[in-house]
């Protein structure tokens, strides 16, 4: 027989499942991003269980991810009064309109509800100034005006809702 025609599983011709990639730096985490990922552990350890398979293989990936990240957590210091840092909730102009954000640790990070990651565009121009500071911001001087900041209080960051 060809061996074109050999077929021995169809395990040798799936795509490879890489692992999740880890992101660079360190793992800055505030109290919430910490008690998230706690959670998301104990979550997918009871899934894991539960499964066989390649579902469980699927979420077996998830889980090395998390403990990694859980391992490697670093409970970041409170931002410095008056100054924009990790851990900061910050209220600002820009291009007209008012916004607060957090700024957060990569996996605590949802744009959506308004929880920035430390490492993205907009987190970076922010960290370091004051309110009143006018920063620099997408090619543009000035485009944000700093309005308030603050460190997120305890209360806030200690919920593990993600």
């Amino acid at each position: 027989m060809s061996v074109a025609f050999r077929r021995e599983s169809d395990d040798e011709h799936k795509e490879p499942r890489f692992e999740l990639p880890i992101p660079p730096g360190p793992n800055l985490v505030t109290a919430r991003g910490f008690a998230f990922t706690q959670a998301k552990v104990e979550q997918l350890e009871a899934e894991v269980a539960s499964l066989e398979g390649e579902a469980a293989e699927a979420v077996r990936r998830d889980l090395r991810y998390w403990r990694t990240r859980l391992a490697t957590a670093q409970l970041a210091p409170p931002p410095p009064p008056g100054e924009v840092g990790f851990g900061s909730r910050v209220r600002f102009r820009l291009g007209g309109k008012i916004r607060t954000v957090d700024i957060v640790g990569d996996d605590e990070a949802e744009p959506a509800a308004d929880r920035l990651s430390f490492s993205s565009p907009l987190a970076r121009a922010l960290i370091g100034a004051g309110a009143g500071d006018l920063v620099d911001f997408g090619g543009r001087l000035d485009a944000i005006e700093l309005l308030a900041t603050e460190a997120i209080a305890q209360a806030d960051s200690s919920s593990a809702s993600g």
